[in-house]
């Protein structure tokens, strides 16, 4: 019997978002870990908002669907409210119900500065490090750096020598012909993105402009357990890893592996004076690292696990949209690599299969 087309809908739906989301769905236990996160924040988010006055959109609301934006690769927050207000499984992940009122794209704007000053991002990620550390997911001895870069979104054009006066003529996107003009950054600044920095990635290579993301990966599982976006410089690696470096717990002695970018005598004697053991990989010409610590078979296997950090890069620059940068600014930008790395973390977590049920 062939069923009718019937276009009258119904007036009442007794059904929630989540009995609409299949049991097995993966983003479960992304949700529940980022629960157990946020409710760890809650006193954070407490001393940010007045006890007083007209109540605001929950910031847990907000971080869910920035959670989103990432995993989805959404990429504009205008483009990431269209979808809460017609999708249904983003409105369960959020904690909206099917008849709230979807809010502007604009409240992402006026709330990320007070999300910025109070470092959400980076309590986020702890809290996330927290619960892989409780399922023994996290290693307490042997841990990976490296660094790549961000494109800044500010273009060429904007590159000008700082003294210059903009040009007055040609719109928005002027025509500007720097063909055969020496251009540094000690003479030139984006006029855009000021914090951005011209650089190149390597011999032969274009220049451009770029910001430098950095990420401390422990090696068991390859988790980022802690980031760093600085400006892009030829010693902004060494100098962010050994940052890092200082502000892992503990006093015993750690192994943290590198690529050959990092073998040089400063920053060797750095780490060592941080009771760190040094595995970097070794340059064929005037390296720093010797058979002291080569000959243990820990080297080797540290070789081996620090290129597993090539695919936290990987992910955020695709599915976290990171090749580019979506925001101006260094601090802005250090806050979503921040959250990117903790979308990492619990993306890979839920592949472990350590967190599936709350």
């Amino acid at each position: 019997m062939r069923g009718a087309d019937t276009q009258q809908q119904k007036l009442f739906s007794y059904l929630s978002p989540d009995s609409r989301v299949p049991q097995n769905h993966p983003l479960r236990p992304i949700r529940i870990m980022a629960d157990t996160a946020l409710k760890k924040l809650s006193p954070v988010f407490r001393e940010l908002y007045a006890t007083t006055g007209r109540p605001s959109i929950p910031p847990e609301q907000l971080l869910r669907s920035l959670l989103l934006q990432i995993l989805y690769t959404i990429r504009s927050e205008r483009m990431l409210t269209e979808q809460l207000d017609y999708n249904l499984l983003f409105r369960w992940f959020v904690g909206l119900s099917m008849d709230e009122k979807i809010w502007n794209h604009s409240v992402y704007s006026k709330n990320r500065d007070r999300l910025l000053q109070s470092d959400i991002a980076v309590h986020f990620l702890r809290s996330i490090c927290d619960q892989a550390e409780q399922a023994g997911l996290l290693s307490d001895d042997h841990f990976t750096v490296d660094g790549t870069l961000i494109e800044s979104w500010a273009s060429l054009k904007s590159f000008r020598p700082r003294d210059e006066e903009p040009p007055c003529e040609g719109g928005r996107n002027p025509e500007v012909d720097f063909h055969g003009e020496k251009r540094c950054n000690a003479t030139h600044a984006s006029v855009s993105d000021p914090q951005s920095r011209l650089y190149r990635k390597g011999k032969g290579k274009e220049a451009r402009l770029y910001f430098m993301g950095h990420v401390l990966m422990e090696n068991r599982n390859g988790l980022a357990v802690d980031t760093r976006l600085t400006q892009a410089t030829g010693t902004a690696e060494r100098a962010a890893a050994l940052a890092m470096a200082a502000d892992l717990p503990g006093t015993h002695r750690v192994t943290i592996g590198a690529d050959k970018g990092y073998d040089c005598a400063e920053f060797v004697a750095g780490l060592r004076s941080l009771i760190v053991t040094p595995h970097v990989a070794r340059k064929a010409k005037d390296s720093a690292i010797n058979g002291r610590t080569t000959r243990h078979e820990g080297y080797a296997i540290s070789q081996k696990k620090r290129k597993r950090v090539e695919e936290i890069f990987g992910w955020m620059k695709t599915v976290g949209w990171l090749r580019k940068a979506r925001y101006k600014g260094e601090e802005k930008i250090d806050w979503l690599f921040t959250l990117s790395a903790a979308a990492y973390n619990m993306v890979r977590m839920r592949n472990l299969g350590i967190v599936a049920s709350g």
